[in-house]
């Protein structure tokens, strides 16, 4: 009787595709940008929070890379697939709200929606995943997203690189802030709640 070879050593890391090394470089990133994030409140010179955006941009740019060298090399995995998933959470969902956290965004209400966006953006890849088979309609390629891509809250990073630039971070967020029940919100925290309903929504986005 034939006995199965026991595994290699790191055989889960010999199994890996070129793209997904790329996968790995934006989730190294999201993770970067978490920790500048925590030396920002920890020091709180701003330039932490331009590298904190900065990282997301090149989590962004691994991300767009990995989806062509996979193309380019015709090799994909479902691997591949849930490992760019959770590479996308820590890049586009959870480092976008602990950016916006940590330039004051610190209120009971802001964090309900920036918890809310980030569990949008879950869904919204989780959504991806178990659908994207019926989307490609059986060519293996999906045609068009339903609801905007996680990827799209480099937006919001932007903005708030944007609002570092200009001071405008903390006491002194764009739009103030407002008590409601002897709770704090910021206004501002609004668009992360638009964007993290417009990835759940079902609008179609062709894919190109």
């Amino acid at each position: 009787m034939n006995t199965p070879n026991p595994p290699k050593r790191f055989s889960m890391i010999r199994e890996f595709h070129l793209a997904d090394w790329f996968t790995l470089g934006n989730a190294f990133c999201g993770v970067g940008a978490l920790f500048s994030v925590m030396s920002y409140l920890e020091t709180g010179d701003i330039v932490h929070i331009y590298f904190a955006c900065a990282l997301v941009l090149a989590a962004l740019v691994f991300d767009v890379l990995d989806g062509r060298i996979a193309r380019w090399r015709q090799k994909s995995s479902a691997m591949g697939r849930e490992l760019d998933s959770l590479a996308d959470v820590i890049s586009f969902g959870v480092a976008p709200a602990i950016i916006a956290y940590g330039c004051g965004m610190q209120g009971l209400y802001d964090r309900i929606v920036l918890a809310y966006f980030v569990a949008c953006g879950v869904s919204r890849l989780a959504r991806y995943n178990v659908t994207a088979e019926t989307l490609s309609e059986g060519t293996g390629k999906v045609k068009y997203f339903e609801g905007t891509p996680i990827p799209t809250s480099i937006v919001l990073v932007g903005l708030m690189a944007l609002a570092g630039s200009m001071g405008a971070v903390r006491e002194h967020l764009w739009f103030g802030k407002v008590l409601i029940g002897g709770f704090t919100l910021h206004p501002l925290v609004l668009v992360f709640a638009v964007s993290g309903s417009l990835m759940i929504s079902r609008i179609k986005i062709p894919k190109f």
